[in-house]
């Protein structure tokens, strides 16, 4: 059986949407599964989390808290190309982020002014995916905008092995970072201790870092509550859409659709080309490779599932294609490229050119891996300092300002049937002209 299931789509008319295959959430078993693990650690706290740790990790823990020695002693372990790699990759990601930083605003029209202020939040937390593959990466990829945002406490959670610690690399990550608070903790269980606090873990007022499915989907839980804010983007299980015509290099192509599927399951990679060859040989070095793999497990078992070659009249399609995909990752890997990014309207980052593979957006050149999944790209983008702010806007208006504005509003407010609002205005504006 092929891990690429073909999809032509050639002969389609009118809309393209029911022949490509939708992300699936898993409807309502995982949302009540959620939201059974939300209840259990509000009512439980520090015990629930325990409780659900032995549970889900089949690990005991009693301090659920890292201490700044572990965290110290971890950087100081780590071989010491990890330590220059964690280093280099956390100043461009640093540099990248202070790149998008503005200055207050101030607008000023016919007497009224509006000022906008920027103010970070007061603590921030982030989720670092653990299990198959402790994501160091993330660590710097969370908490580093949020330390360019200004936040002030940045708490990090993340689950712990089977010896019932943190992965050395992410714990050095966190130092490089500066993270404060570092907990072995994961899963829904993790989103909850983050969102309503316990004992031991202080609420944050953002969550951020992508997840599995009930991990994406306990914080859209606790967003809907209230109790945090989260991102737009819905950063769920990985995705990665490749464009590629008769000059892509084959295994360059395959091995980035691996890259994604490796993370586990319930992902999605797309192959998208107008070139049958090129989708046939492309997808047998997806297997070819595949079975090279020390993951070959989770590549199969996610490609399988969520693995796809859609073959596609031109290039116009294979933007309208990529379009409705609206993939974490597009690679755009054809002759020219650059004739085809003023065409991507939805995509969490584009990659273009074969020297530009996502795995380097995912590690190293700057702006966050945490993207939007699941088509939330449509309305969604990639995490950033913004995610970690209040804009607040200050109104300023002189007599000329508000005589200018009063009889508009008093005339929708009078249209809404809100007479006090109307009258708010009249009392300040300058008394007009009998028979106006």
């Amino acid at each position: 059986m092929s891990l690429l299931t073909l999809v032509d789509v050639r002969a389609a008319t009118g809309d393209l949407r029911a022949l490509l295959p939708s992300p699936e959430m898993g409807e309502e078993g995982p949302v009540e599964a959620v939201r059974a693990i939300l209840r259990e650690v509000r009512s439980g706290g520090d015990r629930a989390l325990r409780d659900l740790t032995e549970r889900f990790d089949r690990v005991r823990i009693e301090d659920l808290a890292v201490s700044p020695g572990d965290i110290r002693a971890a950087l100081e372990a780590i071989p010491s190309d990890l330590r220059a790699a964690l280093d280099a990759a956390a100043d461009n990601i640093e540099a990248y982020h202070r790149s998008t930083l503005h200055a207050d605003g101030q607008h000023e029209q016919s007497g009224v002014t509006v000022r906008e202020m920027r103010r970070p939040v007061d603590r921030a937390g982030c989720y670092v995916p653990g299990g198959r593959a402790p994501l160091a990466s993330t660590v710097l990829m969370t908490a580093i905008p949020a330390k360019v945002a200004g936040v002030r406490g940045i708490a990090v959670c993340s689950p712990p092995g089977p010896d019932g610690r943190i992965a050395d690399s992410v714990l050095a990550a966190a130092a490089v970072a500066g993270v404060d608070e570092v907990y072995r903790v994961g899963g829904a269980q993790a989103i909850g201790a983050l969102a309503y606090g316990t004992e031991t873990v202080s609420p944050v007022d953002v969550i951020v870092g992508p997840g599995n499915v009930y991990v994406a989907l306990a914080q859209r839980l606790v967003a809907q509550q209230g109790a945090v804010g989260v991102p737009s983007a819905f950063a769920g299980p990985s995705e990665v859409a490749v464009i590629a015509d008769d000059t892509t290099p084959v295994d360059l192509a395959a091995i980035d659709l691996i890259v994604q599927a490796e993370h586990g399951p319930d992902g999605l990679a797309w192959l998208i080309t107008w070139s049958p060859e090129a989708a046939d040989a492309i997808t047998e070095a997806v297997e070819r490779l595949t079975a090279l793999s020390p993951r070959r497990a989770e590549i199969e078992s996610t490609l399988l599932k969520g693995g796809y070659a859609v073959v596609v009249e031109g290039p116009a399609q294979a933007m309208e294609v990529a379009n409705i995909i609206a993939a974490e990752h597009l690679e755009i890997m054809t002759a020219d490229p650059e004739a085809l990014v003023g065409q991507v309207r939805a995509a969490g980052a584009v990659f273009i050119g074969r020297f530009a593979p996502a795995s380097v957006g995912d590690y190293a050149a700057g702006p966050s891996h945490v993207l939007p999944t699941a088509r939330s790209a449509r309305f969604g983008s990639a995490l950033r300092c913004d995610d970690f702010c209040r804009h607040i806007h200050i109104v300023d208006l002189d007599q000329a300002g508000l005589d200018s504005l009063a009889p508009h509003v008093i005339a929708i407010a009078r249209a809404e049937g809100l007479a006090a609002h109307a009258e708010s205005v009249r009392l300040r504006a300058s008394p007009r002209p009998a028979g106006k």
